[in-house]
């Protein structure tokens, strides 16, 4: 039996790469950027820093994970992927590229937001 335990899929987006992709750029974008504003030291956010890292990264999941399983994190992708294909499920590794990719360029481009954002 092949199993898919946790494996990111585009099951949830028609098997369309572009759609997986952007679903995970703008997740990951959202889940950074959130992390960036709070722990920065300018706003002086205090302790409730991981409060609110830990509900955005709650709301990223509602809203990514009936789409693609919800990234964000490309060390979480991975792993699952390798253990699905051990078990004779190489979907998961087929698509990965787009549980990498997605939240680089999600993360980039949140770090270049806040830092624009910051700089004012």
């Amino acid at each position: 039996m092949a199993w898919a335990i946790g494996a990111n899929g585009l099951a949830g987006v028609n098997g369309n790469v572009l759609a997986g992709l952007l679903v995970e750029i703008v997740l990951t974008f959202i889940f950074v950027i959130a992390i960036l504003g709070v722990t920065s030291k300018k706003a002086g956010h205090g302790s409730f820093g991981g409060l609110v890292i830990g509900l955005t990264l709650v709301v990223v999941h509602i809203l990514g994970i009936g789409l693609t399983g919800t990234s964000v994190n490309p060390a979480r992708s991975f792993g699952p992927a390798l253990f699905a294909a051990f078990s004779g499920n190489t979907a998961p590794l087929v698509c990965l590229w787009v549980f990498i990719v997605g939240p680089l360029v999600g993360a980039f481009f949140a770090a270049a937001v806040y830092k624009m954002l910051e700089s004012k």
